[in-house]
C-alpha cells in the first residue's frame, strides 16, 4: 500500500504534495530501501518520500494460512490496512499491492480519495475455470480435483469471493490496469469501466536499448536467459524441461555450446527451497552443467546477461504483464514467451505487420521454437531483434509516467 507509486522517477506534478509509502520491511530503513530501488531496478528518486513502518504484514503472508488463502490474505490485508490508517491518514490513497479489501476501510472510515493499481486479480476468471473443470493447478491441489465434492465446495467459495471481492474493488475512484488481460477480468468482476484504464507498468527501456544490437558477445555459442522471481507460478520447471529436451535435439547436430541462465529473486526460504528443487531436477535430466542460477543480481549483471543472451525465456501462464519480456526485448533478445496472459495480448505483437518474437505452450513447443530460434541466420534473428526494440517504447518510464499522470488527477482534484 502506498501514497505514490515509487517509479515514478521526476515527480514532477504536485510538488506540494507529501508522499508517503507504507512498508512492512520493518527491519531496513526508508534510505536502504531507496537504495535497494537504484541498486535493482535502476531507480532514483528526485523528491524525498516518507516511509510508515507496519509491524502486522505477516498477516497477509500465504504461509500463515495453509486453507482458504485468498480469504485469510484479504482480511488479514484489513487489520494490516487499519494499522496503517492509524499511523497516516493521506488525502490519497493508492493501493498497488492487490489489497482491494482495504480499500472501503481508507475510503469510508479514513475518508480518503481512493485509487487501484491492478498488477494481478486476487481471484479470476480464469482460477474459477481451473477448480470448475478439476483441473490441478498451483492454487488447485490434485486431492481437490480427485474430490467432486471438495470441488464444488470451492467452486462456491470462489464465486462467493469473486463476488465480494468485487464489492470492495468497486469502492475505487480510480482503476488502473496493467495490461489487457488484467482489464478484462477487472471489468468483469469490479465492474467500473467509467474510471477503468490501462496503464502499462513503467520499464527502464532506455537503459536496455542503450546496448548496441551490433557488439560482439563475449559469451562462445548460445546463452538462453529466464528473467522472473523464482515462484511457483513462473514455472521454471517447464523452462528446464524444454531446455534439456532442446540439448537432446541437438545431440546429433554438435551445435555452439548452449547455456541457460534464470535470473531471480528470492524472497523467502521457500523461494530459496524452490530453487534448490529446480537444481536438483536440472542434475535428475543430466543438464545440471549447462544450468546455472543468478539469485537477486544487481542491475548491471542482469543488463550483462541480457546483452549476451540470444533467447529470453518466459514460462508462467496468463502473466499479468511481463516486465521481464519487455526487458529482454529492449536488450535486443529474441522473446520466447508463454501463449497467454499479457505477453500475448499486449507484447509480443506484430509491429507495423513484423514479427517481434514466439510464443510457445508446452514443453515440446518451447523446444522446437527454441531449435528454430537457434537454426536462424544472424541476419534474420537480427531483423527481428530490431523489430522488438522498436515495439517496447510504448512501454517506457516516459509512457507510464504521462498515463499514471492522466488517471490520477482526479484524485487530486
Amino acid at each position: 500500500m502506498r501514497k505514490e507509486n515509487s517509479k515514478q522517477r521526476e515527480q514532477p506534478l504536485y510538488p506540494e504534495a507529501v508522499y508517503v509509502v507504507y512498508t512492512g520491511d520493518v527491519n531496513v530503513s526508508g534510505q536502504e530501501i531507496l537504495e535497494g530501488a537504484f541498486r535493482r531496478f535502476n531507480i532514483r528518486l528526485i523528491r524525498p518520500v516518507q516511509f510508515v513502518f507496519l509491524r502486522k504484514r505477516y498477516l497477509v503472508e500465504d504461509s500463515l494460512y495453509p486453507h482458504f488463502t485468498l480469504l485469510g490474505q484479504s482480511l488479514g490485508s484489513i487489520f494490516l490496512g487499519w494499522e496503517a490508517l492509524m499511523q497516516c491518514v493521506p488525502d490519497v490513497y493508492i493501493d498497488s499491492m492487490g489489497y482491494a479489501f482495504t480499500l472501503p476501510l481508507f475510503k469510508y472510515i479514513g475518508g480518503c480519495q481512493v485509487g487501484s493499481y491492478v498488477h494481478y486479480p486476487t481471484i479470476s476468471t480464469d482460477m474459477l475455470s481451473v477448480v470448475k473443470n478439476q483441473n490441478v493447478g498451483f492454487n488447485n491441489a490434485a486431492f481437490i480435483t480427485r474430490n467432486p465434492f471438495l470441488s464444488k465446495v470451492k467452486l462456491i467459495y470462489y464465486y462467493l469471493f469473486a463476488f465480494i471481492y468485487g464489492l470492495v474493488g468497486s469502492c475505487s475512484d480510480v482503476v488502473m490496469v496493467n495490461s489487457s488481460w488484467t482489464l478484462n477480468h477487472i471489468l468483469s468482476l469490479w465492474k467500473v469501466g467509467n474510471c477503468t484504464n490501462i496503464v502499462y507498468p513503467p520499464c527502464d527501456v532506455q537503459t536496455f536499448l542503450d546496448i548496441p544490437l551490433h557488439g560482439k558477445k563475449m559469451t562462445p555459442g548460445h546463452l538462453l536467459v529466464s528473467v522472473g522471481q523464482f515462484r511457483p507460478e513462473k514455472n521454471h520447471p517447464l523452462q528446464i524441461r524444454a531446455f534439456a529436451k532442446l540439448l537432446n535435439k541437438k545431440v546429433a547436430e554438435s551445435p555452439p555450446s548452449l547455456k541457460l541462465v534464470l535470473i531471480g529473486g528470492c524472497r523467502n526460504k521457500d523461494d530459496e527451497l524452490r530453487v534448490n528443487q529446480l537444481r536438483k531436477l536440472s542434475e535428475e535430466l543430466g543438464v545440471q552443467e549447462d544450468v546455472e542460477f543468478k539469485i537477486n543480481i544487481p542491475f548491471d549483471e542482469l543488463k550483462h546477461y541480457l546483452s549476451e543472451a540470444t533467447i529470453g525465456l518466459h514460462t508462467m501462464l496468463n502473466e499479468h504483464f511481463g516486465i521481464g519480456v519487455v526487458e529482454c526485448m529492449a536488450a535486443g533478445t529474441i522473446i520466447l514467451a508463454h501463449n497467454s496472459g499479457g505477453p500475448k495480448l499486449d507484447i509480443v505483437i506484430a509491429h507495423e505487420g513484423d514479427i517481434t518474437g514466439f510464443l510457445a505452450e508446452t514443453e515440446e513447443g518451447y523446444a522446437d521454437t527454441m531449435a528454430h530460434i537457434l537454426s536462424m541466420s544472424a541476419e534474420k534473428r537480427l531483423q527481428i531483434r530490431k523489430n522488438a526494440r522498436a515495439s517496447v517504447s510504448r512501454f517506457s518510464d516516459h509512457e507510464f509516467e504521462v498515463t499514471f499522470l492522466s488517471s490520477v488527477e482526479k484524485l487530486f482534484k
